[in-house]
């Protein structure tokens, strides 16, 4: 039996997993699944990356503290990934009292190992928010192809590296301030002299080809010394014995790997030291996107080395996910959450199989096309693999009392041909799945399928069941029926890494509660329950629904307009009369789930009947704040049916495009229903 430790990538807690996400995720939990399956000691453990400034100042527009913004996002994370069945056995938070402690030993081993020192730097300061800026915080004029907008460390446009000082006429993102240069000490990493270990480690088969030729190249132009410490304000770690200054969540987010692990070890009685000591005999596997390569690679095997852990067995990149071939996009409604695809699509093994069909061991990106998914679902699950069911089970039920008939002693070997062809691809499919080769063990199983399918054509149990003597046990009718629905179970195992709720659906037609080891294959004595509808196929009216619904955002739809006074056409008297303005009382404020910026709220206008309302006004108020307080709403405006519900009106609020929105309060005197003219 071996021992194995498995991880994902850290989903940073400022924003919700959207498909792009699952990709990864489904990924690991499949190669999970069939390591339990398998009768390993598999552990899959993750965490919420918390730290950083992106998180500090949303923090700050929501009116909320740090704390507080990371438990919620940690709430809606973990139901996401509960829903696809992404089965974590512990899902934590960088920011744990177990990454405190093991980020401090971490720190200090590497200090005792002289790989850290301090030196003064010249960073961009924001004079008016009073902070140094992360690079991605300050855009200006790109000095190589003078692109307008671009980011501190690269331009998107050319492509060029910098350091945030050569951008030409650079502004704040956080406030819209010129920033200033000012000195600071910051601690850095001597990963320069980790040079000649990372490449003998690189080069040692821990690496996919592809990304190991990605290393020879950054090791050509020399690594640099890494800077692992930030200011304050920074919402992180403070490095100990260093007041003021905090960790880079770069150097803590992969501790949180061994923290989350700890905490489970503490739970469930693990021996931690036996995983991570530098002696290790178990094994520890990352699955990344190949954009987080460089850290993974370099900087985090660097910590473990000279702080005394194991380094990973191996870490394994995948490439990006595409929609329609394009990169995601929200104007085109491709930018899809996990959660819209939840409220549309329902069934999550709908895209588990779909990217299972589409992953292997490479780095090269995926694509999710919406035609193909709809086509490929409908016609390999439900018109194959289900269909050998639905076919079959219900002259088993009817003639047979649900049992199969799998004496091969007494069945010729025309029948047996068919579990012969599930038992012939069983290794090739543990190898598929064990190195990640998932498209190609979807391949085989439905080859397989159809070959089943096949066989129930050409013996047509339907035409024999017309003949009672067909009736009694043993019979040919007994025997096709009884082999295809053998190989149906078969297949089903298979897929259960795959398809987790499917087959525990398709295990209870079996009388069994779940499918849990591939030793389950050989069971001879099955019986089958009544067949029930347990699949549906996938409709384009609801994929189209939910492109639609992506694209119409109230998250979009109600931002504030950026246009200036003298860029709207005037209006007269009368146009403006037709809206009808109101004073309204906020009677409920509440969050609303999967949405950055709406508050959901219910108004009173005194006339009986409240309304329902989503604003964009998230970032500056918290629904505590809200509730008893009037405002001025559009109470004409027609309702529209979102993808988070009704809204029947809209709040007045005001805004630029460096501050707000601020919702408008009518003066003291002012009460529900009264109209404004």
């Amino acid at each position: 039996m071996r021992k194995i430790l498995i991880t994902s990538a850290l989903p940073y807690a400022n924003g919700s997993i959207h498909l792009g996400h699952l990709v990864e995720y489904i990924q690991t939990d499949i190669w999970v699944r069939f390591q339990k399956m398998q009768g390993h000691e598999a552990y899959y453990v993750c965490a919420d990356d918390t730290h950083g400034t992106p998180i500090m100042l949303r923090a700050e527009k929501e009116g909320i503290t740090p704390e507080a913004l990371i438990k919620k996002v940690h709430v809606e994370h973990s139901k996401d990934f509960s829903d696809f069945f992404v089965n974590f056995d512990n899902f934590y938070s960088t920011n744990s009292p177990e990454n405190l402690e093991l980020s401090h030993i971490v720190y200090k081993k590497l200090k005792q190992n002289n790989k850290i020192y301090t030196k003064t730097i010249e960073q961009f300061y924001d004079p008016a928010k009073a902070m140094f800026l992360p690079d991605r915080f300050i855009k200006g004029e790109c000095p190589k192809c003078h692109a307008k907008d671009q980011y501190g460390d690269s331009c998107e446009v050319c492509g060029a590296t910098y350091v945030p000082t050569e951008l030409i006429n650079p502004t704040s993102s956080v406030s819209g301030a010129v920033p200033v240069r000012k000195e600071t000490e910051h601690y850095f990493f001597k990963l320069s002299e980790c040079e000649s270990f990372l490449a003998d480690w690189t080069s040692s088969g821990t690496l996919q080809q592809e990304a190991a030729n990605k290393m020879k190249e950054w090791f050509k132009s020399g690594l640099a010394d890494w800077d692992i410490s930030r200011d304050a304000p920074y919402f992180g770690f403070e490095i100990p014995d260093a007041p003021g200054k905090y960790f880079y969540v770069w150097l803590d987010a992969p501790i949180g790997y061994m923290a989350s692990f700890k905490k489970l070890c503490e739970d469930k009685k693990i021996n931690f030291d036996e995983f991570w000591n530098a002696d290790s005999k178990t094994e520890l596997y990352h699955f990344i996107g190949k954009d987080i390569l460089y850290f993974h690679a370099l900087f985090w095997p660097a910590t473990l080395e000279f702080s005394g852990y194991r380094k990973p067995t191996k870490i394994f990149a995948h490439g990006f996910l595409t929609v329609n071939a394009e990169k995601m996009s929200k104007s085109r409604g491709t930018f899809i959450t996990a959660r819209s695809y939840l409220d549309h699509i329902k069934n999550p093994d709908y895209l588990r199989y779909y990217y299972a069909a589409k992953l292997n061991s490479t780095m090269e990106d995926i694509d999710l096309n919406l035609d193909d998914f709809l086509s490929r679902v409908n016609s390999d699950l439900v018109g194959k693999f289900i269909n050998i069911a639905s076919r079959t089970s219900g002259f088993i039920q009817k003639y047979f009392d649900g049992k199969l008939y799998l004496d091969d002693s007494k069945t010729s070997q025309e029948h047996i041909s068919i579990t012969q062809k599930c038992k012939d691809i069983e290794s090739e499919i543990k190898t598929c799945f064990e190195s990640r080769e998932y498209g190609r063990a979807i391949r085989e199983i439905m080859r397989v399928a159809d070959i089943t399918n096949e066989y129930v054509n050409t013996k047509a149990p339907w035409t024999l069941a017309k003949d009672e003597e067909q009736h009694k046990e043993g019979s040919e009718l007994h025997m096709i029926c009884s082999r295809s629905l053998e190989a149906f179970r078969r297949l089903s195992i298979y897929l259960t890494p795959v398809l987790p709720k499917l087959t525990k659906d398709i295990a209870k037609f079996f009388n069994e509660n779940e499918f849990k080891s591939f030793g389950d294959l050989n069971k001879k004595d099955i019986t089958v329950n009544e067949y029930q509808h347990i699949l549906t196929r996938v409709e384009k009216k609801d994929i189209d629904m939910m492109i639609e619904s992506n694209k119409e955002s109230l998250d979009k739809n109600t931002e504030p307009t950026k246009k200036s006074e003298t860029d709207q056409a005037t209006i007269s008297i009368d146009e403006f009369m037709k809206i009808d303005l109101r004073v309204a009382l906020i009677k409920e404020a509440s969050f609303v789930e999967g949405a950055d910026s709406l508050l959901r709220l219910i108004l009173d206008l005194n006339d009986g009947r409240p309304r329902q309302v989503f604003a964009g006004i998230k970032s500056k108020y918290n629904p505590d704040q809200l509730i008893g307080k009037l405002t001025v709403m559009v109470a004409n405006l027609k309702p529209r049916q979102m993808k988070f519900g009704l809204s029947e009106g809209m709040v007045l609020a005001a805004s630029n495009e460096a501050e707000g929105p601020f919702i408008l309060y009518p003066d003291q005197g002012a009460t529900p229903g009264m109209r404004i003219k």
